[in-house]
């Protein structure tokens, strides 16, 4: 089983003593599965390399020589659309604006009761999409869609959506290679005829109290592959316990078993249902389990460092299910990135604690939880691509190289005619 506490990495606090969150949280659920196991660090790409949550995933799970689809092929998928192969599509998002300097500035989005009047927009916007040989689809949440490009099979295209609102204004999509140019020019004009079809619409002109829904961006563009199942790649049956649709998305996309449950208030008891249902699912006969919560990064992203710290203590009884787990199974817990709780940074390439323990697992010296504990640890660095095999080598199904070839060590997949292996 393996607990990801997104975006647990941070950097000493001077308020905290120079400690991390995680070092100056009182864990002892946490630091007695460290006194049990073996720590390291895990630094998923490296000294100074800051991945997004769903790339790294895609890493940790055996997948980081495999092209990533996108984050929109994920959040589609996540919401129970299917994504064609072989096609470019992009995510998309109704958004509120002001012009300033002959510029648009994107101020706002969807509010969750805004429902009826995103779906009144995009079926304004839908014929305009359709006179552009594009495909739109709600997701069924907060004005957002999936945009997919038939004709198109290049999505490597930059985001029209500014990510830092107060920084930059709504941008015109760049191919990020010379195959994707066509992909990006006819969303960019798309996207400009959209904006004229919805400003002025009667639909934003009676939102009184409230600023028109009057652009569409775009993020997270890619394109679906074929790809090998988890279970093809790595040998064992994997499933997680899924609280976004960016993993229940993962889950699809690699044909794991997917358990969803929506994030309880309180931490604590959200992780020990977690923990409960993943369980459940080693007991159906999966062999490696996911689970993660967002609340950890939530927190570090407040920039608020008692906030983290909090977190990790109000999360830390919820874990007390892994004391016993690691009795008869390899339990592990780890992030996926840093998420400092100060310099008004997102993610840093920063370590974050890893924990290992099990039957098999020879515990080192390291007796608490946190940064500068595990520092000290026996797994020393390890990353994003060398987490399951280690996990899978403490559990006794390590990759045994050198003897006989197998299948799963050459899979070549359609369109990527290089060798992976995993």
């Amino acid at each position: 089983m393996l607990v990801v506490l997104d975006g647990l990495g941070d950097r000493p606090v001077p308020e905290l003593g120079d400690r991390t969150p995680a070092e100056a949280a009182h864990t002892p659920v946490l630091d007695a599965l460290a006194a049990r196991g073996c720590s390291g660090w895990h630094l998923p790409f490296g000294w100074g390399r800051a991945p997004a949550s769903e790339l790294a995933h895609w890493a940790m799970f055996g997948f980081g020589d495999v092209p990533f689809p996108g984050r929109a092929v994920l959040e589609a998928l996540g919401a129970g659309l299917e994504v064609p192969t072989g096609t470019a599509v992009t995510h998309a998002a109704l958004r509120a604006s002001r012009v300033e300097d002959g510029r648009v500035w994107i101020t706002g989005r969807c509010a969750p009761d805004d429902a009826d009047d995103a779906a009144a927009l995009f079926e304004a916007v839908r014929p305009v999409a359709a006179g552009h040989g594009v495909e739109l689809r709600p997701l069924g949440r907060r004005g957002e869609a999936l945009l997919t490009l038939p004709g198109h099979d290049d999505g490597s295209v930059t985001d029209s959506d500014p990510f830092f609102e107060d920084r930059h204004p709504w941008l015109a999509v760049q191919p990020c290679t010379p195959s994707a140019a066509a992909t990006a020019e006819t969303l960019t004009t798309f996207l400009r005829e959209a904006r004229r079809t919805l400003v002025g619409h009667p639909v934003n002109r009676r939102r009184w109290g409230r600023p028109p829904l009057d652009v569409l961006t775009t993020k997270w563009s890619g394109r679906r592959d074929p790809l090998p199942s988890f279970t093809e790649v790595t040998g064992v049956d994997g499933a997680a316990v899924t609280s976004t649709g960016l993993y229940r998305g993962i889950a699809a996309l690699l044909g794991m078993d997917a358990r969803h449950l929506a994030p309880a208030p309180d931490v604590g008891t959200d992780l020990a249902a977690r923990l409960e249902a993943a369980d459940e699912l080693i007991a159906g006969g999966a062999r490696f389990v996911h689970v993660h919560t967002k609340a950890t990064d939530e927190a570090g992203h407040t920039k608020r460092p008692r906030a983290k710290l909090e977190v990790l203590e109000a999360a830390d009884p919820g874990l007390a299910g892994l004391l016993e787990l690691a009795e008869r199974a390899v339990v592990a817990v780890t992030g996926d990135h840093a998420t400092p709780s100060v310099d008004g940074v997102l993610h840093t390439g920063d370590p974050t604690p890893l924990v290992v323990a099990g039957p098999t697992v020879r515990p080192d010296p390291v007796t608490a939880f946190g940064e500068a504990p595990a520092a000290s640890g026996w797994y020393g660095r390890i990353t994003a691509a060398e987490l399951l095999p280690l996990l899978f080598g403490s559990a006794n199904r390590p990759d045994f190289l050198g003897h006989r070839p197998s299948p799963r060590r050459t899979l070549a997949l359609p369109d990527h005619p290089e060798p992976m292996t995993p």
